[in-house]
């Protein structure tokens, strides 16, 4: 009778708090009203080693609101920025149309990757 072994699970490498920017900047900041403040979030997740992760997570949980992943969610879906009060102008209008293309590109290869990495492991 033979026994055949599945191969060692590979360790993840574990990721230390301090390198998470949501850790250690003020959270109320990835969840902020101001389209500056998320701006700045966006820009603090582009270094987080767990930056794929999170943003798959939150395309599959569609996360209500905040910033996740680098991008921002509002009512459950990616829009390319948080627009200010009050009404848009013609151009912010077709200028977010061209962006909402780019980051639903964006979140879908995030949850791909995502996907791919898990089958990996």
């Amino acid at each position: 009778m033979s026994l055949a072994l599945a191969p060692p699970r590979r360790p993840e490498p574990r990721v230390e708090p301090e390198a998470l920017p949501c850790r250690t900047f003020d959270p109320d900041l990835w969840f902020s009203e101001s389209p500056s403040e998320l701006e700045l979030a966006k820009s603090l997740c582009r270094r987080c080693p767990l930056r794929v992760e999170c943003l798959a997570g939150a395309v599959e949980r569609q996360e209500p609101w905040g910033v996740w992943g680098g991008e921002i969610f509002e009512r459950g879906a990616v829009v390319p920025r948080k627009r200010p009060r009050g009404r848009p102008r013609k151009e912010d209008l077709a200028r977010d149309a061209e962006l909402y293309v780019e980051v639903a590109a964006r979140a879908a290869e995030a949850v791909e990757l995502h996907r791919l990495r898990l089958a990996a492991v």
